[in-house]
């Protein structure tokens, strides 16, 4: 048995990936560096590079936790909600929640946007990001299922284009309220589509 695979070995590794995944979340890719990481976790520099073989599986695992995290809170909040007479507003803050995380502040949803376009370049990134998207557009379909709204997969394609789309826009138009312009833009959507 290994040390990484002993209690204590694994409350040291789980604090790394904590550690990393709110550094991540705070400040994108550059944030997470190996000192950064052992700081914010309490641990020593050496104990990055003893539980992880480079920093990019560090990231790698900062990245899977956080989005599983997300896709956890989802659910949770989900099951939560009554299923009867659940609004359009409901069901846009569920959406937005997933696609935007539940900060709304400009600076928050634009690190977002650069953590998800800054995957692209991070190669060893993209058989999880593939599933972690998987999952989320099951979370998607549910929450629209759930709420009495026919999913299917184009609709989810066309909900996640509005919302990138009005996000992307409001970012270059400097807008101080990037969410409240993909709500406006998905609750057309949605009504629209139920007409």
């Amino acid at each position: 048995m290994t040390s990484a695979s002993t209690p204590k070995g694994e409350r040291r590794r789980n604090a790394l990936v904590e550690a990393a995944a709110e550094l991540l979340s705070e400040g994108g890719f550059d944030a997470v560096r190996h000192r950064a990481v052992a700081e914010r976790a309490g641990l020593p520099l050496a104990s990055t590079t003893y539980y992880f073989d480079s920093l990019d599986e560090l990231v790698a695992a900062a990245t899977e936790h956080h989005g599983r995290a997300e896709l956890a809170a989802g659910r949770a909040r989900l099951a939560d909600l009554p299923t009867a007479d659940r609004g359009i507003d409901t069901v846009v803050g569920l959406v937005l929640d997933q696609l935007l995380g539940e900060d709304p502040a400009y600076e928050a949803v634009l690190l977002r946007y650069e953590r998800l376009v800054g995957t692209g370049r991070r190669s060893y990134l993209r058989p999880l990001m593939r599933t972690l998207s998987g999952e989320l557009r099951e979370l998607l379909a549910e929450i629209l299922v759930k709420s009495g709204i026919e999913a299917d997969e184009r609709r989810i394609e066309r909900m996640i284009a509005v919302v990138d789309g009005a996000v992307v826009n409001a970012l270059i138009a400097v807008d101080p309220d990037p969410r409240g312009a993909a709500s406006r833009m998905l609750r057309d959507t949605l009504a629209s589509d139920s007409e």
